[in-house]
C-alpha cells in the first residue's frame, strides 16, 4: 500500500516530482482522441475513456504498488487500433474493434495474476535491462527533438536538422538552458520549474493562447462500449480477430513490462534482478486496460514519461497518486491542458534531460562481450528509430539467445528467453507492428 514519505520535504518532492510526471505526459488526453477520432469514436468519448484508464491505472499504481509510475494509453497501439484494426478485417467497427482490445484485457489480467509476469522481470539478463533504459532514454530525447522541430524529417537521410531559428526551437533551447541551469544548481524539481518558466516565456512570447476557454465538463456521448466479456468474445470470433487479440496482448505486455524495469532502475527500486511487489505493478495497466476499453480507449501501458518525474525526485506511490488527482481535474479543464499541451516546446526540455540522465545505463553493458553488448546495442538503436519500445525489446530477445547459442553458452539462456524469442519472431514476421 502507499506509504507518506516522512518529511515534509519529500512530500514537497513526490508532489513536484507528480507535476512533473503530469506536465510530460498530458498531452495523450489530446493526441489520442485525435488518434481515435479519425476511427469514428466521438472525440468526447474518447478524451473521456483516456482520462478514465490513466486514473484507474495510475491509482493501482500509486496505492497497491507504491511506485512512481504513471499508466495511460499507450502511443503507437492507439495509432495500431485507429488505422490497422478497424476499417480492415471486413471493415469492422471500433464498437468490435474495442471488444478485442477488452478481451485482450481480460487476458492480460489474468495473466498478470500469474507469476509469468513477475517471472519475466527476473529472467531478463541485465544487458537487456540496461539497454532498455537506455533505449528508452535516447527514444524519448528524440521525441522532445522532433516535436519542437529541432530535428526534422530528411527525404534522404531520414532526419536532419530542423530550423533553429523557428519559435518552437528557440523556446525549447531557452527552456532546455533554464532548466540545465536549475539542476546545476541543485534546484528539486528543476524540471518541473523549467517547465513553468518555459510556459511563462510562451506566453509572453504570444506562443502560448488560451482561446477555448479555461473549463469544461467531461461527457461519455456512447456511455459504455464494451461491457459483456460474452459479447465481446463472440465478437472476436465472429470476426477472427485472433491476431488483433495476440497483438495487443503481446506489446502490451512487453511495452509496459520494459518501460516498469526501466524507470525501476531509474530510480533505484529493483532488488537485483527482481521488481518488489511486481505483481501489483503488473495489474495496474492490465486493469485499467479492461476499464479503458469498456469506456472506450485503446490499451493502457506504463508510460516512459513517468521517469521525467524520478528524475525530479519521485520515489513512491505519492508521485502517481498526485498525477491521478491532476488527471481528475484535467477532466474538467480541458481547454487549458490542451493549450498547454499543445506546445511541445513547453514539456521537451524535460524529456531531452531525462533522456541524458538514462542513456548513462549503457556503462553498465559489457561491452567486451559480443553475445551481451549486440542485443542492447540493438535495443538501443532500434527503440528510436522505430518509435517502438516493443520493436527494440523484441529485437533485443531475438538475437540474445541466438548469439548464446552461437558461442555454445546456450545454456546461460533462461528457457522462457527462448520462448519468447519464438512468439517475437512469429509477431514480427507475421503481425501487424
Amino acid at each position: 500500500m502507499i506509504r507518506l514519505p516522512h518529511h515534509a520535504r519529500n512530500r514537497k518532492t513526490e508532489v513536484l516530482a507528480g507535476l512533473t510526471t503530469f506536465f510530460t505526459m498530458v498531452y495523450i488526453i489530446v493526441v489520442n482522441p485525435v488518434i481515435l477520432s479519425d476511427a469514428g469514436v466521438p472525440f468526447e468519448q474518447a478524451f473521456t475513456a483516456t482520462v478514465i484508464a490513466t486514473v484507474v491505472g495510475t491509482l493501482w499504481m500509486a496505492i497497491f504498488a507504491n511506485y512512481p509510475i504513471a499508466i495511460a494509453p499507450g502511443m503507437g497501439l492507439n495509432a495500431y487500433f485507429a488505422y490497422s484494426v478497424v476499417g480492415s478485417h471486413g471493415g469492422i467497427s471500433y464498437e468490435t474493434a474495442f471488444s478485442a482490445v477488452f478481451v485482450a484485457g481480460l487476458l492480460f489480467l489474468l495473466l498478470s495474476l500469474t507469476p509469468l509476469r513477475s517471472k519475466l522481470i527476473e529472467v531478463i539478463p541485465d544487458s537487456l535491462k540496461h539497454g532498455i533504459t537506455a533505449g528508452i532514454g535516447l527514444f524519448i530525447a528524440f521525441i522532445g527533438l522532433r516535436l519542437t522541430g529541432i530535428i526534422q524529417a530528411h527525404p534522404q537521410n531520414l532526419v536532419a536538422l530542423g530550423n533553429l531559428h523557428a519559435p518552437s526551437a528557440v523556446l525549447t533551447l531557452i527552456g532546455l538552458a533554464v532548466t540545465l541551469v536549475f539542476m546545476m544548481r541543485g534546484v528539486n524539481g528543476a524540471l518541473f520549474y523549467g517547465m513553468v518558466a518555459t510556459g511563462v516565456i510562451a506566453y509572453a512570447t504570444g506562443q502560448l493562447h488560451f482561446d477555448k476557454g479555461i473549463v469544461s465538463l467531461p461527457s461519455l456521448p456512447e456511455g459504455l462500449v464494451a461491457a459483456n466479456p460474452l459479447a465481446a468474445i463472440g465478437d472476436v470470433i465472429s470476426h477472427s480477430l485472433y491476431a488483433v487479440v495476440f497483438s495487443f496482448l503481446l506489446v502490451t505486455l512487453f511495452d509496459t513490462t520494459g518501460t516498469m524495469i526501466g524507470v525501476a532502475q531509474q530510480a533505484g527500486l529493483m532488488k537485483g534482478n527482481t521488481l518488489p511487489r511486481a505483481r501489483e505493478a503488473l495489474l495496474a495497466d492490465s486493469v485499467a486496460t479492461t476499464i479503458g476499453a469498456m469506456f472506450g480507449t485503446s490499451p493502457t501501458s506504463a508510460y516512459i514519461e513517468s521517469s521525467t518525474g524520478v528524475a525530479a525526485g519521485g520515489r513512491t506511490g505519492w508521485t502517481a497518486l498526485t498525477v491521478a488527482v491532476l488527471f481528475i481535474a484535467a477532466a474538467f479543464f480541458s481547454p487549458l491542458v490542451g493549450a498547454v499541451a499543445g506546445l511541445s516546446a513547453i514539456t521537451a526540455p524535460a524529456l531531452i534531460v531525462v533522456g541524458s540522465l538514462m542513456i548513462s545505463n549503457i556503462a553498465h553493458i559489457n561491452w567486451s562481450e559480443l553475445d551481451e553488448a549486440f542485443p542492447a546495442f540493438l535495443i538501443v538503436l532500434s527503440m528510436p528509430l522505430t518509435s517502438s519500445i516493443a520493436t527494440g525489446i523484441a529485437l533485443g530477445f531475438i538475437s540474445y539467445p541466438l548469439l548464446k547459442i552461437a558461442r555454445g553458452r546456450w545454456r546461460d539462456v533462461h528457457p522462457l528467453l527462448y520462448v519468447l524469442a519464438v512468439l517475437f519472431v512469429l509477431q514480427l514476421a507475421f503481425l501487424p507492428h
